[in-house]
């Protein structure tokens, strides 16, 4: 019998009603013949409410507290999926991160799985269980306290108890029915899609898509787990599958269109052009665990450069002080914060070997008259830094240019 692992997010279990749907999902499907492990969210924004709490709370928060905390919201939505699930006639069972076993780095807020025990769930399914299990949150396997996987650590829970169990396919249901090339909200031509690789789907999780959170896409692909996209409100619908392009034919070069609108530019100028200058500007800033995306160094006169790049605007300040602390080290003249602007993306297997893609996005970008402050490529994408103004035109000329609103795909089922 072949087990397969469903996650309903926030949204899924928002309330009663919901709840009884995503029953009714988990219940039919282990009617068809499959043993049912559900991974499931808190509810709504349960998660916001009490980080908007803590915050009226402490200006301080603690990050053991913090996890301790956090991890209540999914405790409250697994067991009222249980008995929805009872109410149905079925058997089920809820469990905790810390019952089932999921183990974790000794880290707070942004722990990673580093084992999953699979005993007591198998023991569960082969009872009859649908097994309901807390998304989100593990415990420190040095320490045994409460961890939290971050936001997006219900997707990651979903596909590694996947991977564990040896599992068919893990099923995404969210409020959305389907990957589409871009956000429809921006693009109303834009095109649902049947199929995606991992790599495309993880290029368009990193650069803002926000179907699925990209470590879950990074765990399926390295173990080549199935997931599927679906709407827990459009049961019927298919969604998208996420897989090898071992067997699909990609018919155009770009698959998709990603805007980000969640990073800043940081530009520091007149930067003394010496050996081990970057090395020191961006050791610095690991050391306070901020990430950099996008970096570019100019040379511009008299043996200074100007280097810049992107950071997650919720690291704008800390970054700010670093980056002041460092260039009064390394004598550089000033830092520069920009936080009006966006990254637009475009994504495509099929853009390896293809010549003229990054120009052909270019050319769309300035017929739009809109201007490219940052470029960086890989062998699967092309991302610009623009104004944010002109953000979700840069999105709409680029669809356009790259006729993504005519894509097809050949549909490989699992």
């Amino acid at each position: 019998m072949s087990i397969l692992v469903q996650k309903f997010g926030g949204t899924s279990v928002r309330d009663a009603e919901c709840i009884k749907r995503v029953a009714s999902i988990a219940v039919n499907a282990q009617k068809s013949g499959d043993q049912v492990v559900i991974v499931v969210s808190a509810m709504g924004d349960t998660t916001d409410n009490l980080i908007d709490l803590a915050n009226q709370v402490t200006s301080k928060r603690d990050p053991r507290e913090m996890d301790l905390l956090l991890s209540t919201g999914e405790q409250i939505s697994i067991p009222l999926v249980a008995m929805a699930i009872h109410d149905l006639g079925a058997k089920a069972i809820s469990q905790t991160g810390l019952q089932v076993g999921i183990l974790t780095e000794d880290k707070h807020g942004k722990a990673r799985i580093t084992e999953i025990k699979t005993d007591k769930i198998k023991k569960y399914l082969n009872d009859g269980n649908i097994v309901v299990i807390a998304g989100f949150q593990g415990i420190s396997s040095i320490t045994g306290e409460i961890t939290t996987l971050g936001r997006g650590g219900s997707d990651t829970t979903a596909v590694a108890l996947a991977v564990a169990l040896g599992a068919k396919r893990c099923d995404i249901y969210t409020d959305v029915d389907a990957v589409y090339t871009t956000d429809p909200e921006i693009v109303q031509e834009a095109t649902r899609l049947s199929s995606i690789s991992y790599e495309e789907m993880l290029e368009l999780a990193s650069l803002g898509a926000q179907v699925l959170h990209p470590r879950s896409v990074e765990i399926a692909k390295n173990y080549n787990m199935p997931m599927r996209v679906r709407s827990s409100f459009k049961v019927q619908d298919e969604g998208t599958l996420v897989q090898g392009v071992s067997k699909m034919e990609l018919n155009k070069p770009v698959s998709g269109v990603a805007l980000d609108e969640s990073q800043a530019r940081v530009a520091m100028i007149d930067v003394p052009d010496k050996p081990g200058i970057a090395a020191i500007v961006f050791q610095a800033l690991a050391k306070k665990n901020i990430s950099v995306d996008m970096i570019i160094q100019a040379t511009s006169h008299d043996n200074v450069n100007e280097i810049a790049f992107t950071v997650d605007k919720e690291n704008v300040e800390e970054t700010k002080q670093v980056a002041n602390e460092i260039a009064k080290e390394i004598g550089a003249k000033s830092v520069t914060i920009d936080p009006n602007i966006v990254k637009v993306s475009i994504v495509g297997a099929g853009m390896i070997g293809r010549p003229g893609i990054a120009a052909a996005m270019f050319k769309a970008l300035a017929d739009a008259s809109v201007n490219i402050q940052m470029i960086s490529t890989s062998e699967i994408k092309v991302s610009c830094v623009v104004n944010a103004k002109d953000g979700e035109k840069a999105v709409k000329v680029i669809h356009k240019a790259f006729e993504l609103d005519k894509i097809e795909r050949e549909t490989q089922k699992v």
